[in-house]
């Protein structure tokens, strides 16, 4: 793992040189390196003193210098014209530098640390790129939801530490006992990033006012690290969890399905989006809490899928921004005579966002459906309207922009270039091929 490590760390002087193309080129020659290092025979490889690896943070790590690679290739209008790219391109190592530590890290401190320092070239990406004033509101709401939420697992941590010996992951097991303010603590951040309803709202803030490459980092990555931390803090928290997970079980059911409502009246196409993304990671929050197989690995795929799912849809709706200046769905409409070759990319990552097959997301739905049932069976009510609405809300988000009559303001556009193309494939490829290789997720 230190070697991938030692690599991102030499990648960041490029950022200084005006080696715009060749970082995200590096980057993807060190993801197919890092793929190829994996080893399902045993549960956890490559490790060393504070760093390891295992199937969950394999999978999420290939995520990251995914999303990564792909959010610099779609900010290439920073580069032509010279908005600070070689700054962006210095954020976006760093970020994927702390990325990498806090999946790997093998000690509950270091993994809180990093995914504290995640957060920071988030926010800078957020303030320095974002479109509207109301960036630095949308910052301050991400920054201080995220820190405040993280206290508390702070000063749990400690307590832990003083009385357990140990912060390692390897030597965690459950307690026996029933303390709730523990298990809320150690827990709430994580319910906060990821996001869980109720503490939700800096999400589609945040999305709105980001660069399209804020937009895809946070869905596609920065929202799966609660998912990460919730994994790890668990094996403390078995006897407590049996106890009181039914709350947030409920919570974020009933919530995905309010959302679902939300979304049907959104007119901004990014917070449409984001408020899907909130859909998502309410039934992975679901599924990583009712601590059975399905579960546990539905969730895992269902986290994959939307990453690469949700940030397909962001890096469409800036394609149409960039053209058209506005995100408003009561003006984007008549897409389909602008520019017809990406209506195909619209219906495709539409209708996989509502978990259509061949995707990985009708994967993961029908994994996280076998266990929510299975924990209590009037969540088949449930899951039946979110997937119905889901549906819904998809299929609106694809007609409203489509179909209907251009804005006749819109006198000037130009159609998709090679670039566009292919960072469609490449968000679009991944949720295909991994739908036919299903035994990796049962390793």
């Amino acid at each position: 793992m230190l070697k991938f490590l030692f690599c991102l760390i030499f990648l960041i002087p490029f950022s200084y040189f005006n080696c715009w193309w060749l970082v995200p080129s590096f980057l993807f020659v060190l993801l197919f390196i890092f793929m190829f290092s994996f080893n399902n025979f045993i549960s956890s490889f490559n490790i060393s003193y504070f760093l390891m690896n295992d199937y969950i943070t394999y999978s999420l790590i290939m995520l990251s210098f995914w999303i990564c690679c792909l959010m610099i290739l779609a900010s290439s209008s920073l580069y032509n014209n010279l908005y600070y790219n070689n700054l962006f391109i210095f954020f976006v190592l760093m970020l994927m530098f702390f990325l990498f530590l806090s999946f790997s890290s093998s000690n509950l401190i270091s993994f809180y640390l990093f995914f504290e320092s995640s957060l920071i070239p988030t926010l800078f990406i957020i303030f320095g790129w974002g479109y509207q004033p109301e960036r630095l509101q949308a910052g301050m709401y991400f920054i201080f939801y995220t820190l405040f939420s993280s206290l508390p697992m702070l000063i749990s941590i400690i307590w832990l530490y003083l009385s357990f010996g140990s912060l390692s992951f390897y030597l965690f097991f459950d307690f026996t006992y029933c303390y709730f303010l523990f298990y809320f603590c150690m827990i709430f951040s994580f319910l906060v990033s990821m996001p869980m309803f109720f503490v939700h709202i800096w999400l589609p803030k945040a999305h709105v006012e980001a660069p399209v490459s804020g937009s895809m980092i946070l869905a596609g990555v920065l929202l799966k690290l609660g998912g990460y931390g919730l994994y790890r803090v668990f094996p403390l928290l078995l006897f407590s969890g049996f106890n009181y997970n039914f709350m947030f079980i409920s919570i974020s059911m009933l919530g995905g399905l309010y959302v679902s409502l939300i979304c049907i009246r959104q007119v901004d196409l990014k917070s449409l989006i984001a408020y899907s993304s909130v859909i998502h990671m309410s039934l992975v929050l679901s599924g990583i809490f009712t601590f059975n197989y399905w579960g546990i690995y539905g969730s895992l795929v269902l986290m994959l899928s939307h990453g690469l799912c949700s940030s397909g849809l962001f890096y469409l709706s800036n394609v149409v921004y960039e053209r058209l200046g506005s995100r408003s769905l009561l003006i984007l409409k008549g897409l389909l005579g602008f520019m017809p070759s990406m209506s195909l990319w619209w219906f495709l990552l539409s209708t996989y966002n509502m978990a259509a097959p061949p995707s990985l997301n009708l994967m993961g739905e029908i994994m996280l459906f076998n266990s929510l049932v299975s924990w209590y069976y009037l969540n088949t009510i449930i899951f039946i309207f979110m997937s119905f609405f889901s549906a819904v809300y998809s299929l609106y988000l694809y007609s409203y922009t489509q179909h209907g009559l251009g804005y006749s303001g819109g006198f000037s556009y130009s159609n998709c270039c090679l670039r566009e193309y292919y960072l469609s494939v490449l968000h679009w490829f991944p949720l295909n091929l991994l739908i036919f290789l299903p035994s990796i997720f049962f390793c």
